[in-house]
């Protein structure tokens, strides 16, 4: 495809980038500089972080190993469901932000602006989460450097990193994921060597599954059978959250080189994902860590607490906590870097849309968001709140917060899929058409949207058995945010506008058919890396 230099801003003209026109007239555009290999590694790196690495010590040590694995088997099928529907959206119009500009557009003005502002809300959360974080993952090592001035240093370095072209952050974001898929792939190799013997507490087999045993030992109530119910449900937040960016490749469709090629790849490879890298994970990690184990709760450091450094400290390997730990802290890093570009991506969806400030539309010359990426990245101040006596206390609030927040954008990509099914069965048009058609739709759609619905109402629970302000808000403040957006734009912003788009008004073909007009070329890998990679991905 023949490169056309832009008059105005010298970057690729349209054919390369998803553009928007000021009220000036200067042309404010994203490129499309991410390549397939980058949307899939993308979609896969986004997920591996904190939530799996830590996040899972806290299911683990309430639910028990079977229990926690049956809740972050259920969670998987809503974050499948949730990523079909996505893939069926964003292939059809790929959008920069995707699905965020999709509520806008086929469901109304004011759950469009609520929806996506909570949205933007989680990664910026999570951005602080992961920031809070890493001073702690480097205290594995040392205490010479106060957290502080790790947040510090970090917070700056991921701000700046971001404001390189996009092509920069899908090149690191490639390699960085690589190595935590090497990692995730070498552990369980190395879980099952240790299950079958080879470590200092020989064949561990099924052993703690019988003792101390299989489900937990419950939470809250005296009832056994009770107790341990609620330590599954309240095991799903942590899933969420472990989940959360399953939906990432549907926000990076608008900067894929190809997107109607590199997106559906990406969407079919999910489950795959999910099996290997959370739930294979899972498995084993529940097979060599009792759910009694004191490790789990250390107080000496927040990374002590995570099962796979406790595993590989139980099995007797030296030198390979060492290693895992700083795996642990390249994952942690990365995901901070995905968490502000992912930040930077919605605020320009909603720049164009009309559901933020214009300014978020401004981009460096080339292309990147600039404005976005220096909001989103304010918010990682939030984790010096982790200097505080508690940490660990700082981190469970922030999950919960971020995850309801995320369930609350899988809820509306499933709703949004619903419309868009429904608009195109009154057209009289076939999915069969689709560049991408979704498995099991409608009624994996319906089976996710009323499953998510339910748990951002019952997630709260424990709350009210020892009920607090703090607690209740830290549980609900999310779901607060987002009814007080809805009902507060309708009645204000967008009070002329209806509460639900009329389905012969919705617009589903604009964007279509910029996409639809464009010319895709792309030669085939000549290197063994390059088809090695093809495969893979």
């Amino acid at each position: 495809m023949e490169k056309k230099e832009s008059t105005i801003t010298g970057v690729y003209d349209e054919e390369h980038s998803s553009n928007f026109l000021s009220e000036t007239g200067e042309i404010k555009k994203v490129k499309r500089g991410l390549e397939e290999r980058h949307v899939a590694m993308i979609a896969l790196g986004g997920t591996i972080g904190t939530g799996l690495f830590i996040g899972i010590s806290t299911p683990l040590k309430n639910a028990g190993p079977v229990n926690a694995l049956i809740a972050y088997i259920y969670m998987a099928t809503l974050a499948f469901s949730v990523t079909q529907s996505l893939g069926e959206l964003a292939t059809h119009s790929p959008i920069a932000g995707s699905f965020c500009t999709f509520n806008t557009r086929y469901l109304s003005k004011a759950l469009g602006f609520s929806t996506n502002w909570c949205y933007w809300f989680t990664w910026a959360i999570t951005f602080a989460i992961e920031l809070s974080i890493v001073g702690q993952i480097i205290e594995y090592w040392t205490y010479a450097v106060p957290i502080g001035a790790w947040i510090a240093i970090f917070f700056v370095i991921l701000i700046g990193t971001n404001l390189f072209p996009v092509s920069f952050y899908g090149e690191l974001e490639f390699w960085i994921a690589s190595i935590k898929v090497i990692a995730i792939i070498g552990f369980i190799l190395y879980a099952f060597i240790m299950v079958c013997g080879a470590g200092q507490t020989g064949p561990v087999g099924f052993r703690y599954w019988r003792n101390p045993g299989p489900w937990g030992p419950g939470i809250l109530v005296s009832n056994v059978n009770t107790g341990r119910f609620l330590g599954w449900l309240s095991s799903l937040i942590n899933a969420a959250f472990t989940y959360q960016g399953v939906e990432l490749t549907g926000i990076s469709a608008g900067e894929a080189a190809n997107p109607r090629r590199a997106v559906p790849r990406a969407i079919n490879k999910v489950i795959y994902r999910i099996l290997i890298f959370y739930l294979l994970t899972l498995f084993f990690i529940g097979l060599l860590v009792p759910y009694n184990d004191p490790a789990l709760n250390s107080t000496e450091n927040f990374i002590s607490s995570s099962p796979f450094l406790i595993s590989i400290q139980n099995s007797g390997t030296k030198v390979l906590p060492d290693i895992f730990n700083a795996v642990i802290l390249m994952t942690v890093i990365s995901a901070g870097n995905s968490n502000i570009y992912i930040g930077s991506r919605i605020l320009y969806s909603m720049g164009d849309s009309g559901n933020a400030p214009k300014c978020f539309l401004w981009v460096t010359k080339w292309g990147t968001p600039y404005v976005g990426v220096i909001f989103t990245g304010i918010f990682g101040l939030l984790a010096f709140l982790n200097l505080s006596e508690d940490g660990a206390t700082v981190f469970d609030w922030l999950v919960n917060i971020t995850a309801v927040a995320g369930l609350i954008a899988w809820m509306f990509i499933s709703v949004s899929h619903i419309r868009f099914m429904h608009i195109l069965r009154r057209r009289g048009s076939s999915r069969d058409e689709l560049p991408y058609k979704a498995k099991w739709m409608p009624w994996f759609a319906w089976y996710a949207a009323i499953n998510i619905f339910v748990i951002l109402f019952i997630q709260g629970f424990e709350a009210f058995f020892d009920f607090t302000a703090t607690k209740f808000f830290t549980a609900y403040i999310s779901l607060i945010l987002f009814v007080v957006l809805w009902i507060g734009s309708q009645f204000s912003l967008y009070k002329n506008d209806p509460w639900l788009i009329p389905i012969d008004e919705v617009d589903i073909d604009s964007e279509k058919r910029k996409v639809d007009e464009e010319i895709w070329e792309e030669e085939p890998p000549k290197t063994l890396w390059g088809k090695i990679w093809q495969t893979i991905l």
